[in-house]
């Protein structure tokens, strides 16, 4: 039986979104040499340098050995080592063990078990739309921001809240931008008025074609359509939004497509291998059909977020830059593994701002979807085994609730995001994100 592959253009837009970036050259020299540091005896004890997938499986098998003395870590993405915090207490022997792992030590006062009560409390006393919070391991505290909506009794409640938690627990910054899903009207795949950015391809749990975008685009249009007016091509089958997550799984209506697995840099293909868990301090490259190629870092891990729409838990928080057009886009690696999917947040590629993303892994492992057709759904697995130590950083991460911004959702006309291939500005070029010539 003959199969019939999708235009180019709507496999690209399935993983990020296709912009026009001229000579978007990938750089990727050394993306997959060993960056493990020696093995000489006298360097055992000595942190290891790693890649930050490498780092963020190390991590989860340290948050096993160590137990309650875990406090999160991070990745130095300079020194390409993997950061323990520990509260050691009485068992200095903690400390050793981490260390002849291969992690660089840092002894902290604060125990994750008490950065996530206070992100509980924040949760259940301080759901203020405007704000968000996820625990930082590089501080070993709480990170809370506040948009610029957050004022008067609702800034005082939040102070108040922040202040009960006790000294060194908690800090608060105020952002100048408000929190929302990143909607607007343009040319890439639409639904009932809304637009919106693909994510990545996947293969749903009966072998369908299908793929992952933001779950407020998937709450505001059953069918999606490649051309503004066009004929629907795929249909939801999955939306999460607001909630535990923004996530949705659409199916793509004819059986036969075949949706490769890569992210569209412009004039090549970045092949996605696998999905994995982020790690904070990784560095990240978003695709957006708004703003093109754009990078960063990840700053927090199972953040929360109170959009308009409500609260939204488990994302990760970024400084990457993103605007309207460009949610439901992908996050990935420089290696080619799948991260996230544009969420919201504030700001713009302007300024910049504070974003969030959709975490891939536990979006396929909600819907039950491989990525790219691996066996094993989603490939995250393993990659992102090692992410889950990250991910209890991540955990520090603000249990968060999101309950406000999106507007996105809400307003079918505004929600979806991604842009139309060639539509945005080609970002990348010359952002000095190392993807790009």
């Amino acid at each position: 039986m003959s199969h019939k592959r999708i235009p180019k253009r709507r496999a690209a837009m399935a993983a990020g979104g296709v912009v026009a970036l001229g000579a978007a050259a990938i750089l990727l020299p050394n993306a997959n040499a060993s960056q493990d540091g020696g093995s000489s005896d006298d360097a055992a004890a000595a942190p290891r340098t790693l890649k930050a997938a490498d780092a963020s499986d190390l991590a989860a098998r340290l948050a096993g050995l160590l137990g309650d003395s875990f406090a999160g870590s991070y990745y130095d993405s300079g020194a390409r080592q993997l950061v323990v915090n520990v509260v050691p207490g009485d068992n200095n022997q903690v400390v050793v063990q981490a260390e002849k792992a291969g992690a660089k030590v840092r002894e902290v006062d604060n125990s994750m078990g008490e950065l996530r009560g206070g992100a509980q409390t924040l949760k259940a006393e301080a759901g203020i739309p405007g704000t968000a919070w996820a625990i930082d391991p590089r501080t070993n505290k709480i990170l809370v921001t506040a948009d610029s909506t957050v004022t008067g009794d609702r800034w005082d409640r939040l102070e108040s809240t922040v202040d009960g938690l006790g000294s060194g627990m908690a800090t608060v910054r105020k952002s100048a931008g408000t929190f929302k899903t990143f909607a607007s009207g343009g040319d890439a795949i639409f639904g009932g008025g809304a637009r919106c950015s693909l994510g990545f391809n996947v293969t749903a749990g009966d072998g369908s074609p299908a793929f992952l975008t933001a779950g407020h685009c998937g709450v505001a249009a059953d069918q999606w359509s490649d051309a503004q007016g066009g004929q629907p091509i795929a249909t939801v089958d999955q939306a999460v939004f607001p909630g535990e997550g923004d996530f949705a799984l659409v199916r793509y209506d004819d059986p036969a497509t075949e949706a490769p697995s890569e992210v569209d840099l412009g004039d090549q293909t970045l092949p996605i291998s696998g999905a994995a868990e982020a790690a904070v301090g990784q560095e990240v490259f978003r695709m957006g059909s708004t703003t093109g190629l754009a990078d960063g870092q990840v700053l927090g891990l199972d953040a929360t977020v109170n959009y308009p729409e409500g609260m939204v838990t488990g994302l990760i928080q970024t400084d990457v830059c993103a605007e309207p057009g460009d949610s439901g886009g992908s996050l990935f690696t420089r290696d080619g593994l799948a991260i996230g999917l544009t969420s919201g947040g504030s700001g713009d590629c302007t300024v910049g701002g504070e974003t969030f993303f959709q975490p891939v892994t536990t979006a396929l492992a909600a819907v039950g979807a491989t990525l790219g057709g691996e066996d094993g759904g989603a490939g995250a697995g393993d990659a992102g085994g090692a992410g889950a130590g990250a991910g209890e950083e991540g955990d520090a991460g603000g249990a968060g609730d999101a309950g406000d911004g999106g507007a996105g959702a809400g307003d079918k006309g505004d929600t979806g995001d991604a842009g139309d291939a060639g539509d945005g500005a080609p970002v990348g070029a010359g952002d000095g994100s190392g993807l790009t010539g």
